[in-house]
């Protein structure tokens, strides 16, 4: 797959040159010098490893929760807060991303997200307090959020004749980063002593190694700048996106996906252990359902891309996860390796989505419209469903009640996907 991405990237590079309106004469020999091979690849590499630490910040944290409720003091409340809390920075710093990038440049504005990544994955394990722990969560996750915005804008801009296979690659670095975090957290942390605090703080060596392929589109900042610019900025008028019917259906497909996604990294391995599942094996359910992700997120995209309507795929991820909560509920331990299966195949919604974004506009500015509109307000939608599940598990004494809600969420998910894939763009929807 990566040989045949290097035999395209001439012919990639030298499409996206033809398409770019021409910069002024004085920028034009810093954007030849950044439209080579070179940049092109590192550009791949920088989309790759920055997709591999878009999760681990979430999912190793679901895998030593307990731990860390323990070890903090917290409640069951407080616990459905902090699963929470991944959503709301979503929407409040993701809107940002857009305003950013335009100023700083996409690569800039990654850059300094996986700065911020490592900074808060090294600090939260040590303050020693559930708001301190909060607080640098939430650091990590600004920089998370700004570049789950960008990554599209990058592959549209990039990349604009390959967005399903450079859509797949990124989502399936996604998953594989977020499975290997829900997969190894709990062996690791064993071997390393069994304290929750050094299991979550090696993830920072990984976001410090995905800031390295950014740092060439910030230092300099000439040839950076004006590659980025005549790469990116297609003269568009500013679109009304919220006229868009389509651009609301994908925000909340979006927002309810990203609801059942957060809550099962969140809660999905306390349900299994709950259940009287060992709790590396439940690790290991929770990494079975995010290494689904892997093949399908490269499938996905590429199958979406070829449809003239979204709507089928999106009814098939819909009843694999009606299937997977029935399961879950009715025999959690017996049939615990297909229920995680299935819930995998469901949450490959995620990659579905961001595929949409790119076919739902027809140009880079308007992608970076949808992205930042979709996602900050999908996130926005997502918000009290953890905390929800959080609550009605500590009232209820069980797992009944959240696993209702779990599914019934499915329904008005399906509805709207139908209505998200539908083949019309959000450019001529905002301007009628």
């Amino acid at each position: 797959m990566m040989g045949r991405m290097a035999r395209e990237e001439n012919r990639t590079a030298t499409s996206t040159r033809i398409r770019t309106p021409q910069a002024p004469t004085t920028a034009e020999p810093a954007t030849r010098a950044w439209t080579g091979t070179w940049t092109v690849r590192l550009v791949v590499l920088g989309i790759v490893l920055t997709a591999l630490n878009l999760r681990p910040a979430i999912t190793s944290l679901g895998a030593l929760l307990e731990e860390v409720r323990d070890g903090l003091g917290m409640s069951g409340s407080v616990a459905g807060l902090l699963t929470s809390v991944p959503p709301l920075c979503f929407a409040v710093f993701g809107v940002m991303a857009p305003r950013l990038a335009r100023r700083f440049g996409p690569g800039a504005v990654v850059c300094a997200g996986m700065v911020a990544i490592t900074a808060g994955l090294l600090l939260r394990p040590y303050v020693g307090s559930t708001g301190g722990f909060l607080a640098a969560s939430a650091l990590a996750l600004m920089g998370i959020a700004v570049s789950n915005v960008l990554m599209p804008v990058i592959v549209k801009r990039w990349f604009p004749d390959r967005v399903g296979s450079m859509t797949g690659l990124y989502s399936m670095a996604l998953a594989l980063g977020t499975a290997s975090a829900a997969a190894v957290t709990v062996p690791m942390t064993e071997a390393l002593g069994g304290s929750w605090q050094t299991g979550l703080t090696v993830w920072a060596a990984l976001a410090a190694v995905a800031v390295l392929p950014w740092i060439p589109f910030v230092r300099d900042r000439g040839a950076t700048s004006a590659a980025l610019q005549n790469h990116t900025r297609v003269p568009a008028p500013e679109l009304r996106i919220t006229r868009s019917r389509t651009a609301w259906a994908l925000a909340v497909y979006f927002g309810l996906q990203a609801t059942g996604a957060y809550i099962t990294m969140g809660w999905m391995a306390q349900i299994f252990r709950d259940a009287g599942v060992h709790a590396g094996t439940a690790g290991l359910l929770l990494a079975l359902t995010m290494v689904m992700g892997v093949p399908l997120a490269f499938v996905i995209p590429r199958l979406a891309t070829r449809l003239p309507h979204q709507g089928p795929i999106v009814l098939a991820l819909g009843a694999c996860g009606l299937v997977g909560y029935a399961g879950l509920y009715l025999a959690p331990v017996a049939g615990a390796w297909v229920w995680a299966l299935l819930l995998g195949v469901s949450n490959c919604s995620f990659p579905l989505a961001l595929t949409m974004v790119g076919m739902r506009a027809r140009t880079s500015a308007g992608v970076a419209q949808l992205s930042g509109f979709a996602q900050s307000t999908g996130y926005l939608i997502s918000i009290p469903g953890p905390l929800l599940v959080g609550v009605l598990y500590q009232h209820s004494g069980g797992w009944g009640l959240p696993i209702a809600l779990m599914a019934g969420l499915m329904v008005p998910q399906m509805a709207v996907g139908v209505l998200a894939g539908r083949n019309r763009t959000v450019e001529d929807e905002a301007a009628r």
